[in-house]
């Protein structure tokens, strides 16, 4: 009789709600976003113009002359 409990409560326990079951994967899957956003290469803020470059100085000045 003690082997029937078991047997059902162990398949039972599989019918249960977990509510932590994907709490390892979740934090496993921001753990590794956060690294890839932190460690990422290309960060556009370094690329970006800052103004107007020397070929549109040149424009200006053949408009203006």
């Amino acid at each position: 009789m003690g082997r029937a409990i078991s047997a059902i409560s162990g398949s039972a326990a599989g019918l249960l709600h977990r509510p932590f079951a994907g709490l390892g994967h979740a934090t496993a899957r921001f753990c590794r976003d956060l690294v890839r956003v932190m460690f990422h290469p290309y960060r556009p803020e370094r690329h970006y113009m800052r103004g107007p470059g020397p070929a549109c100085a040149a424009k200006r000045a053949r408009l203006q002359n």
